[in-house]
């Protein structure tokens, strides 16, 4: 036996150098070769033929797949266009031929727009850098191919234009250059002196606002001015620009979501539940619809005024046995009656005024003569509070001038008669600190109780506003009104005003038995345009210096919110560092939609003309639609400002609401100063406005 060949051996293994990896490729190689040669003559033809057409085909159609692509990536192209990119420019993209312009004139790109940073003067419109359309319509041409995007590299650009954030990279879709009507050119320039405006989301912004820093000295050097284009050979475009908000129709717009939901949810009741779509009832006397009735009429809501109209006519009932307060119901519906007809001159409104208004009366059969809280319309009789004997101040003489009017009305003298019987006892009381007085009133002795306590927050705010506009109403012939209202200016002034540490806010406490309170409710925010309004009528300037402080303060508890709405209560900090000056219990943060800041951003905008009270009103509104605006249709009052992710909402629509905070932004913003003018009308603390008397000459 022969031991196996070493050689043979050494061949089928990896340790010879010359020895490679079997793989079968020489048997596959001659698989294929065999099947090949299988095949027909005729199969084998066919299918060299086949691969010579398509080499063929190839041949034809490189050259222009060469230029086209080829073109694009080309290295020198591109330095190009980062080139003119850098200087300004907008050049035509690589692969599309530039339009021919007029003679000697410049080359032009699709839609006749000329090369360079900015497009023919004389429309006035410029490319936002960093931005070109993916496709530009040529309306008086064929279309063409869509332009292909620029490099994704931007530099910063010379001719900066707009906010920002147009100056950087941005996605094509947050703006479009739309092709304009023709127009004539004279009509398209800008006047000289005025600032180009750029549309930036939804707000006109003049195009030198932007606040990146100016260009340097090298980026002026390498901008290039601009190539003119003849008009007639270019189709004209015009910016996109964004129609300045119609505030008066946003309002309107605003009363009719409020009113879809309270028609859809709470029809006849007194307020709509937005989010439960449900409603609340008070008094069973459909208050949203009464207290919005003048709202509409000054709205120009003629289709929602005729449907409350018809209400009040044919479902409004006050022979119902049922309690309800003298004082909301006073300023609500007796307040909204008489001045719908005062507006309207429809005497249904005035017929229903004299029921109610008789109806009331019952609260003041008093021994003192100060009305008790609470009438029972249908039996007649009325009563106190179950847990006291005692009337809040502001409810008892916030009556005034509602019974003072309807007796004018009806030539009936026993309704002004028993509210100035209160303002008599009141003006001669005991117990005042420099005008000031306490918060309840005791319906059996005529005396202030509770004494030592002093605020025009709740339970008093109102007493001070009637005192001023009483007066004025009734042609300023009555000195003890005015008398008391310049006392208790003085008294606030004196023990109620302090300064906030942070920014000086000038703000109005509370005085607890000689003990000052930080505390500021949101309802002394009426005080502002009321000491506007007697600065209006003849009393010291002081009074309107006074009033500016107070209304920059009222727009701070607005705006160092989360949410850019008012809390409730407001504590202000006294102590000298840098911080937020309003503070606000977790217990004060809700906000009810009230009127008060509004209410005087409206009386400081008719006597200053400063649009900057417009201004803010308009980011309250914005605010309110934001946060309190329940799709269903209706406002929510909310829980918590503090809390934009969640405010909280409680489901609840008061009646004024629409009675007041929308009415007073519409006449905030309406230029017709002559729409209920503040020399013809005074408004009662329901926003409703009651005519001022003219007297007849002595």
């Amino acid at each position: 036996m022969y031991s196996p060949s070493r050689k043979d051996f050494i061949a089928l293994t990896l340790s010879d150098q010359h020895s490679r990896s079997y793989n079968n490729g020489k048997h596959r190689r001659q698989s294929c070769w065999r099947k090949w040669k299988q095949l027909s003559r005729l199969q084998r033809s066919l299918i060299l033929f086949l691969l010579a057409l398509l080499l063929i085909c190839g041949l034809l159609f490189y050259p222009s797949f060469s230029e086209q692509w080829g073109g694009m990536s080309d290295k020198a192209v591109r330095e190009d266009w980062d080139e003119d990119w850098e200087r300004g420019l907008k050049p035509v993209p690589p692969g599309v031929n530039p339009v021919a312009g007029p003679a000697g004139g410049p080359a032009v790109g699709l839609a006749g727009v000329a090369v360079g940073p900015e497009l023919n003067p004389g429309l006035g419109l410029a490319v936002a850098p960093g931005l070109i359309p993916e496709v530009i319509p040529e309306p008086r041409r064929p279309k063409v191919p869509s332009i292909p995007k620029p490099p994704a590299k931007k530099r910063p650009f010379p001719n900066k234009r707009g906010p920002p954030s147009l100056q950087k990279e941005r996605n094509v879709s947050d703006s479009l250059i739309k092709p304009a009507e023709k127009v004539p050119v004279e009509k398209a320039e800008e006047k000289e002196g005025e600032k180009p405006l750029v549309s930036w989301r939804g707000a006109m912004i003049e195009a030198d606002e932007a606040t990146e820093p100016p260009p340097s000295a090298h980026e002026k050097d390498a901008a290039v001015p601009p190539v003119p284009v003849n008009p007639e050979d270019t189709a004209p475009l015009a910016p996109v620009s964004v129609k300045p908000v119609d505030r008066l129709e946003m309002v309107r717009e605003a009363f009719r979501h409020a009113w879809k939901g309270y028609k859809e949810f709470a029809w006849g009741h007194d307020e709509l539940k937005p989010v439960s779509k449900s409603y609340g009832e008070w008094f069973g006397l459909g208050l949203t619809i009464i207290d919005a009735l003048d709202t509409m009429w000054i709205l120009g809501l003629k289709e929602e005024f005729e449907e409350a109209r018809k209400w009040v006519e044919t479902e409004l009932s006050f022979s119902k046995n049922v309690d309800v307060n003298l004082f909301e119901s006073t300023i609500r519906i007796l307040g909204g009656l008489l001045s719908t007809y005062h507006l309207t001159g429809d005497e249904m409104f005035l017929e229903k005024a004299k029921d109610i208004g008789l109806r009331l009366m019952p609260a003041f059969k008093t021994p003192s003569k100060i009305p008790f809280s609470d009438v029972n319309i249908g039996k007649g009789t009325a009563h106190p509070p179950r847990w006291t004997s005692d009337s809040t101040l502001a409810e008892v003489t916030s009556v005034q001038l509602e019974f003072r009017e309807l007796s004018r009305l009806t030539q009936d003298p026993q309704y002004q008669e028993v509210v100035n019987e209160v303002m008599k006892l009141v003006h001669k009381l005991p117990g005042k600190h420099d005008g000031l007085v306490p918060m309840f009133i005791n319906t059996n002795s005529g005396q202030f109780t509770h004494k030592g306590v002093f605020t025009l927050g709740a339970r008093a705010d109102s007493y001070y506003e009637y005192l001023l506009k009483q007066w004025i109403q009734g042609g300023k012939t009555e000195p003890d009104l005015l008398e008391d209202y310049l006392e208790a200016i003085e008294g606030v002034k004196k023990h109620l005003l302090r300064t906030s540490g942070p920014r000086k806010l000038t703000f109005v406490g509370e005085l607890n038995h000689n003990r000052f309170n930080p505390k500021m409710d949101h309802l002394v925010c009426f005080l502002p345009g009321t000491l506007a309004l007697g600065a209006h009528n003849g009393l010291p300037e002081d009074h309107m210096e006074l009033a500016l402080q107070l209304m920059e303060t009222c727009h701070q508890m607005y705006i160092q919110m989360e949410t850019g709405l008012s809390p409730e209560i407001a504590h202000f900090n006294l102590q000298p560092y840098d911080g937020r000056d309003v503070d606000v219990k977790p217990a004060d943060r809700h906000n009810l939609l009230r009127p008060e800041t509004v209410e005087s951003l409206f009386y400081l905008y008719r006597f200053t003309k400063d649009a900057k009270y417009r201004d803010w009103g308009w980011d309250i509104l914005e605010s309110f639609n934001k946060y309190t605006r329940v799709p269903s249709g209706g406002y929510t009052s909310i829980s918590n400002v503090r809390d934009p992710v969640n405010p909280g909402p409680r489901d609840k629509m008061e009646s004024f609401f629409l009675g007041e905070t929308l009415k007073y932004f519409y006449l905030l913003f309406s230029d017709d100063l002559e729409l209920l003018s503040l020399d013809k009308y005074v408004f009662n603390t329901e926003a409703h406005p009651l005519p001022i008397w003219q007297l007849p000459p002595v």
